[in-house]
């Protein structure tokens, strides 16, 4: 099993310049889930290089977070219903520290003078306006 997942990224990092590592863990889908309810994050960090690094702390420091909140709070013993990171996140104080901690990531990585040569990860507003009037022109849309 694990040289099937070894192979698969090798392949993957053959076939791209830039390999984004999929996270389907709790950890990714609350990075991911913070990203969708905060546009201001995700537009901190557009460009592919940047994305990448953002991920890579993000999902590092949010597992850091979620350590600590565990070791801090009571969390009642796996019934089967929800996992301990389920148990955190209801907690609004916790959600809203994680989003700190998300954001704060998104600002380093903006802010690393690094990354100021890269283009955003999408076409850019005068790009999409230009396919916009020619997919008016010529599929009569």
């Amino acid at each position: 099993m694990a040289y099937q997942d070894e192979t698969a990224i090798i392949q993957t990092m053959a076939a791209d310049d830039l390999w984004i590592p999929l996270v389907d863990e709790p950890i990714g889908g609350i990075v991911a889930r913070i990203e969708r309810e905060n546009e201001d994050i995700a537009a901190l960090v557009e460009s592919p290089h940047r994305l990448l690094a953002f991920r890579t702390f993000a999902y590092i420091r949010c597992g850091i977070l979620l350590g600590r909140l565990l070791f801090e709070n009571d969390v009642p013993g796996y019934d089967g219903s929800e996992s301990w990171i389920e148990t955190l996140m209801r907690n609004p104080e916790h959600r809203a520290a994680l989003t700190a901690e998300v954001r704060a990531v998104a600002e380093e990585v903006a802010a690393d003078p690094k990354y100021d040569d890269e283009g955003s990860l999408g076409p850019d507003e005068e790009t999409r306006a230009r396919f916009r009037t020619f997919a008016r022109e010529h599929l009569g849309s």
